[in-house]
């Protein structure tokens, strides 16, 4: 026996043992080798995780802004968060004047009260002036009625007619409107009584301001804290 007829014979023995490769189990090693691997889960529980604990943290805090909210609108004696400026009822205030009346101040006065704003406004009943002051009352306020609307341009010394046919002089000692004021010194109100307000004096510790009126009129005067302001009421009717 030649060794090529000893190989052929050892390779049908072979054969005859182990089989021949199966088509199917050839396509089904191709097939996987081809695919792409499966991608590995990622940690999909922690991002839910997280985003759970964020939800509950902002839900927490809306509850607690609504209920403290709740208890500082009903706590009795609550202040809210911007207070206006409050003036007491007409029933609370002075009774008005005819005629001439005793001057008003603080014993407690600045060397020099700074207004820093001045504001007119009609009511029913009344006409009001309001001078405001930053850093406490002036020690001395007076008003003086005049049969007229002219009155004298302090230091100057020149006339001024204001509106109207009737006038009442406010002076303030110990007050300076010159150092923190900035709004306007004559006010053309065409009130029913009060037509206008204009600064006459801001010299030397005195301020002056002239109030032409429509009439001969009642006033009152009265001061307010929180802020310190002094208020003059022209009556009307």
């Amino acid at each position: 026996m030649t060794n090529d007829s000893f190989r052929r014979d050892l390779n049908r023995a072979f054969e005859a043992m182990s089989g021949p490769p199966s088509p199917a189990l050839s396509a089904r090693v191709r097939s996987a080798l081809s695919e792409p691997a499966p991608a590995r889960p990622g940690p999909f529980w922690i991002a839910g995780l997280a985003a759970a604990l964020i939800a509950a943290i902002v839900i927490g805090v809306f509850v607690v802004s609504n209920f403290n909210r709740h208890l500082t609108s009903n706590v009795p004696g609550a202040l809210p968060s911007a207070s206006p400026v409050q003036t007491p009822p007409d029933s609370n205030l002075p009774a008005f004047v005819c005629g001439s009346s005793a001057p008003i101040g603080s014993q407690n006065a600045p060397l020099s009260a700074y207004i820093d704003a001045v504001r007119t406004g009609t009511h029913t009943g009344y006409d009001r002036v309001t001078i405001e002051f930053q850093n406490g009352l002036p020690s001395s306020v007076d008003l003086r009625l005049q049969g007229n609307s002219t009155f004298t341009n302090s230091p100057r010394g020149d006339n001024v007619t204001l509106a109207g046919s009737a006038g009442l002089l406010v002076v303030i000692k110990g007050a300076d409107e010159h150092t923190a004021y900035i709004g306007a010194t004559d006010f053309k109100t065409n009130y029913p009584v009060l037509l206008e307000a204009r600064q006459m004096e801001d010299f030397e510790g005195t301020v002056q301001w002239g109030l032409g009126l429509s009439k001969s009129a009642c006033y009152r005067m009265f001061t307010l804290a929180s802020p310190q302001r002094l208020v003059i009421d022209v009556q009307a009717g």
